[in-house]
């Protein structure tokens, strides 16, 4: 369909890295390591969290559902730009482009909520402890981790309708890996100014509202953790913070830089590196942070291996099928 001197684009080219072009089966070969470990490790929490009972409290079904998040988050990118890679050809649908760009977004906000609702969790079971499980009931827990979700998918709904609505007749190569908001903008043959300002606007709604929410948390429980009198009171508390946080520091600090200014401004090749690390590096190196330092977690991993190690394949829904639901936390009530 003609549009002035152009048509209406039907797919884009994701350009990608053309700088890696010699070494590109290597890059390959280390994406993909990267995104397997990242799959393997995520499941694995949820499994684990899934299946053993004594992980069915708040802290574990929040960082479950952060898992399953990253997971979307990466899935919905990663394996599209290995396929690039592998076959040399980078062209995307106009429809998978549009919708590429939407659910990566609403799963990065789902991550920022989760990890929001995760340091409330962390609140609460430090600062007020004796009040714990009164207030982090099953109940508040499924209706927190619901409207994280549904906040996730509908605040970027109405950016995302009218990015697919634009009309789109100038060049269709995209300078990024993926269907990124700011270089599909440049595509657009009409004003973007205030989509733009809309989009910072979501970013610093999404963004800095969860951001400070959790710098007050964190305030609370570190003026907390100071006033406990035993040098392992302290040390406990903060252990079950430390993880966490630096998840917050790499993921909020990675897209600040990215995206709290103008989307179609900045260098593309930062831009890509950063996003390289929020959606490779970081979900592979999540569930370590995670679980690493975590004795309880790994006593419960080991458990569940060793069950499904003895399992036949076609009994493992049945076993999945006699889990308990949820409990609240003891653990998380007990006097530092």
């Amino acid at each position: 369909m003609e549009v002035g001197n152009g048509t209406f684009i039907t797919e884009f080219v994701l350009l990608g890295f053309p700088e890696l072009h010699g070494i590109r089966m290597a890059f390959f070969t280390l994406v993909l390591l990267m995104y397997l470990i990242s799959v393997l490790g995520n499941c694995l929490i949820i499994t684990v969290v899934f299946m053993e009972p004594k992980l069915h409290m708040p802290m574990y079904f929040f960082l479950s559902n952060f898992s399953l998040a990253e997971l979307w988050s990466t899935t919905v990118v990663v394996p599209k730009m290995l396929t690039n890679l592998a076959l040399d050809q980078n062209t995307i649908c106009f429809t998978c482009c549009m919708a590429q760009s939407y659910v990566a977004f609403s799963m990065g906000a789902t991550q920022f909520f989760n990890l929001t609702v995760m340091s409330f969790d962390r609140y609460t079971a430090i600062c007020k402890p004796f009040l714990y499980n009164a207030k982090m009931t099953n109940g508040l827990c499924l209706s927190l981790s619901l409207l994280t979700w549904f906040s996730g998918f509908t605040l970027n709904f109405f950016q995302a309708i009218v990015v697919w609505a634009y009309p789109y007749c100038r060049q269709n190569v995209i300078d990024h890996f993926f269907c990124d908001v700011g270089p599909l903008l440049k595509l657009a043959c009409v004003d973007t100014t205030l989509m733009e300002l809309i989009g910072v606007f979501y970013g610093a709604v999404v963004m800095w509202g969860s951001f400070l929410f959790t710098l007050v948390s964190y305030a609370c429980i570190i003026t907390t953790i100071v006033r406990i009198p035993s040098v392992s009171g302290r040390s406990k508390a903060f252990s079950t913070c430390s993880s966490h946080l630096t998840v917050v520091g790499i993921l909020y600090g990675a897209t600040f830089f990215m995206y709290l200014r103008p989307s179609t401004q900045g260098d593309t090749r930062i831009n890509k590196m950063m996003y390289l690390m929020i959606i490779v590096a970081l979900p592979m190196m999540s569930p370590f942070i995670f679980t690493i330092r975590n004795h309880e977690f790994r006593a419960a991993t080991n458990k569940v291996l060793s069950i499904l190690d003895r399992i036949p394949p076609f009994a493992f829904m049945e076993v999945m099928k006699q889990q308990v639901p949820m409990k609240k936390c003891p653990p998380c009530s007990r006097k530092l």
